[in-house]
């Protein structure tokens, strides 16, 4: 027994010196100010609690433990999505984040963060929904409506991989923010919502049954946290999400916010 504890002991005191050695090589900020912007309306990733009015979610968590690594001041702002690529690209904010898609388009105006985070579009219906599973039955429902913002990834999944490449398609209603597609799904405005699974998961957990996922993933997405183009930040915020992922640092907040976090309770 006391071989096995020796060896116990050696083991820990090898990770933790493993993970000491990785901290101490992380780029050091100098605790100056980032200005990060968020459109606080993707949970489980960034929102408003509607209990205590705090913002928090996934990515707040992480972005304020690899200001602590990175030794940054996260300073968070707000703004609407059809604002936010542009305002960053303009030097508006040092970072945005909302669950951003990696996209090369995207890179003609920002520069991207190595992925954090990837997750598979699912198609969001109402609890009593039985018209349709799949995207061919979405299509032979008459007057159909899906909910969407512009210039998203569910956007483009809504006319490209469920309608027919039209962006003007009719069966498409716009909104500003994503919890206004969903608000619309559940009072029957619009019939579909596609979104990632990890934040319809959450969408689903707190409607009590008014809303569920139906039918396969319709493809994946990487997520990745945006800058103005050759921002210094780009390199130290990728080593932070490296640090993060070696030692499960993401697979904690996952748990956190994807299996243990209950909205509006």
């Amino acid at each position: 027994m006391t071989g096995f504890k020796t060896f116990l002991c050696a083991a820990l005191g090898a990770v933790a010196a493993a993970f000491a050695a990785q901290a101490q090589t992380l780029p050091d900020l100098g605790g100056r100010e980032v200005v990060v912007v968020t459109e606080n309306a993707y949970p489980p990733l960034q929102f408003v609690d509607p209990k205590t009015g705090e913002q928090i979610g996934w990515e707040y968590d992480a972005m304020n433990e690899l200001g602590s690594r990175l030794n940054f001041k996260p300073v968070y702002q707000n703004t609407s999505w059809d604002a936010m690529i542009q305002a960053v690209s303009d030097g508006q904010y040092d970072i945005g984040m909302t669950g951003i898609t990696i996209r090369d388009d995207r890179k003609e105006k920002v520069d991207f963060s190595d992925a954090y985070m990837r997750s598979e579009m699912f198609m969001l219906v109402r609890g009593d929904e039985t018209r349709f599973t799949d995207p061919a039955g979405f299509k032979a429902l008459e007057g159909g409506l899906i909910g969407a913002q512009p210039g998203t990834t569910p956007f483009y999944v809504a006319v490209y991989d469920v309608l027919d490449g039209n962006e003007a398609n009719e069966q498409i209603k716009l909104f500003e923010t994503f919890g206004a597609t969903v608000q619309a799904l559940r009072a029957g405005d619009v019939d579909l919502v596609l979104t990632d699974g990890t934040a319809g998961m959450g969408y689903v957990e707190a409607s009590g049954g008014a809303l569920k996922l139906v039918g396969q993933a319709l493809g994946t997405e990487d997520f990745g946290f945006i800058f103005p183009k050759g921002s210094d930040l780009v390199a130290p915020i990728n080593a932070g999400i490296a640090a993060l992922k070696a030692d499960g640092t993401l697979d904690t907040l996952n748990k956190k916010w994807f299996l243990d976090y209950k909205m509006g309770q």
